[in-house]
């Protein structure tokens, strides 16, 4: 078998393998030597069968077998042979001209076939001891837990029908139907929704209209979307909603002890405020986690400049374009909405792209060097995750993970991301900085947007970015979530 190089140009590779018509054919005979007493033709004995009865019956057939072998085993040994890595799976080239391909098969030509790709590029670790960054920590008074556990009891809070006109913080059950021009308007009905008036979730002056409502009481609400609303074509319009009020409860006294504790299903009050102090610092750790990585992912992104794959840097850059224009579409937005332009956000996420996978490619490196694994325990319990997401569905996305080798490795990716920061945070210097928590959030969402243009890295052979978390849309009815917000990457490489 010769192997010839026709192409080293930066990254990408070109190989050329012939592999002799005589090799081909003296491969296809011990094949043939190897069946031959196992196959059975009428009018012959088994293995008595003449050779070149044989070859004439199974030989093409054989031949096939042995292309399909060495173009699917050959290109992994010629890259371990020459000391490369592919950045995809090489392309493989074979003649399409159908007499070609007869002769390769009847071993009266030579098999030639060619292997194009690009290669990892080689990177020369650095050492870390020079990388600073800040932890930011917050302490959590009581009075922050206790707010919260207010806001647990008022969710679980009791509400007992009444007779009398609805006021403010009473919950209302009703049908409404929205219009515009009197058309009823896709998301603008509902049956037996519920609102506490003065809640704010519903747009602007629908709730104000329902005090003094009673139950079986019929309502026309007219109101104006507000100019920003995500869906384009309600916002700046006056609607009407025809609103028939099935009940009018009153809240319930809120009292945080033990009962309430028990109807959560938790054994005391106290405990209650264990667990929520516990959320709150899981989220701020989570909100400190990601600007310790976003510390170090950029001072990463200063030490290290080289060339990437264009092909993981295409397929990078196609994910999140597509993923940017779900996001116009879903919140009905243009890029001139976002100030910007097409051109100019192609531009800004090339670069991300690119940002990503060299970052990527780098702690692939770091965790490799320093033998960080990601175990079995570890994938298990990351895909039980996956699966309590999708109740009821466990047995089709078992089966997606043990059929699509991709769906593993993306399970795997952001595991082995975060243990590889973790080998960082052992190399580096940390300082730990007290902040409040106004300073921690502030901070936070201005980092967040930033990200957008440079956030790290997606990376093929080890771990994939994770998109930071982003508001709910507002739903085209009444009722009124966050507005949309655009998406920022987070922080994760993988």
């Amino acid at each position: 078998m010769q192997v010839i190089e026709t192409l080293a140009e930066g990254l990408k590779r070109e190989i050329k393998v012939v592999i002799p018509a005589k090799d081909m054919e003296d491969k296809m005979n011990e094949r043939l030597a190897d069946v031959k007493d196992k196959i059975r033709i009428n009018g012959f004995r088994p293995g008595k069968v003449p050779a070149a009865h044989l070859k004439k019956v199974y030989g093409k057939s054989i031949m096939a077998e042995l292309v399909n072998e060495i173009v699917r085993e050959q290109p992994t040994a010629i890259l371990s042979s020459r000391g490369e890595k592919s950045a995809t799976q090489p392309e493989i080239a074979m003649t399409e001209d159908k007499d070609e391909a007869d002769k390769i098969l009847s071993a009266q030509q030579d098999f030639e076939f060619t292997l194009s790709y690009e290669v990892l590029p080689p990177i020369e670790l650095k050492s870390v001891k020079g990388i600073k960054v800040t932890r930011e920590v917050i302490d959590i008074s009581d009075d922050e837990v206790n707010e919260q556990v207010l806001k647990v009891a008022e969710s679980a809070r009791s509400y007992e029908s009444k007779t009398g006109k609805a006021a403010n913080g009473d919950r209302i059950t009703m049908d409404y139907v929205g219009k515009v021009d009197g058309e009823a308007f896709e998301g603008g009905t509902d049956q037996g929704a519920e609102l506490v008036i003065g809640s704010g979730r519903f747009i602007p002056g629908f709730e104000d209209q329902l005090v003094g409502v009673k139950a079986g009481e019929e309502k026309n609400i007219t109101v104006t979307f507000p100019a920003d609303y995500p869906a384009k074509n309600l916002a700046g319009k006056e609607a009407t909603f025809d609103v028939t009020v099935k009940d009018v409860a009153a809240p319930g006294k809120v009292e945080i002890n033990d009962e309430l504790a028990s109807k959560l299903g938790i054994e005391s009050a106290d405990r209650l405020k264990e667990i929520v102090r516990g959320q709150i610092e899981s989220q701020y750790g989570s909100l400190t986690r990601q600007k310790l990585k976003r510390q170090i992912l950029d001072q990463l992104d200063e030490m290290y400049k080289f060339d990437t794959p264009s092909s993981l840097v295409d397929a990078e850059y196609n994910g999140i374009w597509s993923q940017v224009n779900n996001d116009l579409a879903q919140s009905g937005k243009t890029f001139e909405d976002e100030d910007t332009t097409e051109e100019k956000a192609r531009e800004e996420y090339k670069t991300l792209a690119e940002r990503r996978v060299r970052l990527g490619l780098v702690l692939s490196e770091i965790g490799e060097k320093a033998g960080v694994e990601v175990t079995e325990d570890e994938m298990q319990r990351a895909i039980y995750e996956q699966l309590r997401q999708y109740p009821g569905q466990e047995k089709q996305i078992l089966e997606f993970f043990r059929s699509q080798p991709g769906a593993a490795a993306s399970i795997r990716a952001p595991i082995f991301e975060e243990k590889v920061i973790d080998h960082l945070l052992t190399e580096i210097d940390v300082t730990d900085k007290k902040v409040t928590k106004e300073e921690l959030l502030a901070e936070d969402e201005g980092e967040a947007k930033a990200e957008t243009k440079k956030a790290a890295p997606k990376k093929k052979a080890a771990a994939k970015t994770e998109a930071a978390e982003a508001g709910e849309g507002e739903e085209v009815a009444p009722k009124k979530k966050a507005a949309p917000k655009k998406k920022a990457a987070d922080e994760s490489a993988e």
